[in-house]
């Protein structure tokens, strides 16, 4: 049983409860054998709010083999090939939303789970035998061993744990995101293309079909929900026009050619939470461990969440001790990468003393690299499908 995301009433959430015997028969051949972590760069179009019409579309995947980085006034940092790429792997992957959860809904389906939409869940308990009732807003119920709360920054799960559970703090920028077909200097096939602006980030890359998928991170005040949802497209795209606009890069004209496929999201993190389960309750991805958009990990932790999630309670003889044992094994990584991106967010725009800093020292540190992936602690991470989880 999962939480339906508080923040995206239609996304869907699943009713189907997860006993104790049904889990440890999950198959050990799942459609892939590892799970590789994303590209540093592979998740910011991920986002954007799934119920935009801007992710009703789907399509093929990007993958890019090298990075060019650039600063203002157009000084090139630099460029890194990923070197996973060439080994064969996937290497760094950017993948519209909407074609994500059609991908992760269909094998959902073909492997017998039941999903219901429209469902906002408003309150959960442990009962007498131990199982998880969930109360939703339409008067239903579902009850099962185990309860996951995949509901996102502002988690009501999280606050269901634990009472004093830290509440999200704002990074101060806003990240937003965008798709275009008409730009004049699309970035070259196969690369990312990344800036750092005076006054903002961005990053773009082109998908097979040739559309140009871009975000930005842009220093701004704290706007609510509803004060987000009130600026227009064609506002946004006249803001970080501005913001670009010096700086004498691809970035201005990118977004000025860009029509009404523009969404922005206040970003918020949350480095670390001190209780992730209760009794059968737990907590996966932004509800237990939120990242600045700066590393672009959010999804990518999350993904890896839930695959080490499952391999818990496959392995493990009670929800319990599987729960224990997931926390055991993620924390320690996702509050370092939660960290790392806390760091960047902090640099966004930095004055001009420290921009001539982190553009020396990044030019140096591209020219010694040379390559990315690989050993690297943050996209070279794996999770063997395979391997069995011990208490």
């Amino acid at each position: 049983m999962a939480a339906s995301p508080v923040r995206s009433p239609r996304w869907p959430c699943t009713r189907r409860a997860s006993t104790r015997s049904s889990t440890r028969r999950t198959p050990r051949t799942p459609p892939t054998r590892a799970v590789r972590s994303s590209s540093s760069r592979t998740t910011a179009w991920r986002r954007c709010a799934p119920s935009t019409p801007m992710d009703r579309s789907w399509s093929a995947p990007s993958r890019a083999s090298r990075v060019e980085s650039s600063a203002t006034p157009g000084k090139r940092l630099g460029e890194q090939a990923d070197v996973r790429a060439q080994d064969g792997d996937l290497g760094a992957v950017t993948i519209r939303r909407a074609t994500l959860a059609r991908v992760l809904r269909e094998e959902a389906v073909r492997r017998g789970v039941r999903i219901e939409y429209g469902k906002r869940l408003l309150a959960a308990q442990t009962g007498p035998d131990g199982r998880v009732v969930g109360s939703f807003a339409d008067g239903g119920r579902a009850v099962g061993d185990v309860l996951i709360g995949a509901d996102g920054i502002h988690s009501l799960i999280r606050r269901t744990i634990d009472a004093g559970a830290p509440r999200p703090r704002y990074t101060g920028q806003h990240t937003v995101c965008g798709y275009t077909r008409d730009a004049t200097a699309p970035p070259a096939p196969d690369t990312y293309t990344m800036v750092f602006g005076k006054q903002a980030f961005f990053g773009a890359t082109a998908a097979p079909d040739g559309e140009v998928w871009w975000f930005s991170n842009a220093p701004a005040a704290e706007l609510s929900k509803a004060e987000l949802a009130a600026v227009t497209p064609g506002q946004w795209r006249e803001r970080l026009t501005e913001l670009f606009a010096e700086d004498q890069t691809p970035a201005a004209d990118i977004v000025r050619a860009t029509g009404e496929n523009i969404v922005a999201t206040a970003a918020y993190d949350l480095l670390s939470t001190p209780v992730w389960s209760e009794e059968g309750m737990v907590i996966v991805g932004d509800a237990a461990h939120a990242c600045a958009p700066n590393a672009a990990q959010g999804a990518s932790m999350a993904i890896e969440d839930g695959v080490v999630l499952a391999k818990c309670l496959r392995d493990l003889p009670g929800p319990r001790s599987a729960l224990a044992a997931y926390e055991g094994l993620r924390r320690e990584r996702v509050e370092k990468v939660a960290a790392n991106s806390a760091g960047l967010a902090r640099r966004n725009a930095p004055g001009p003393v420290k921009r001539a800093l982190r553009d020396a020292t990044m030019a140096r540190r591209l020219d010694r690299a040379g390559t990315t992936g690989g050993d690297d602690w943050l996209t070279g991470y794996r999770i063997d499908w395979d391997e069995t989880v011990s208490a």
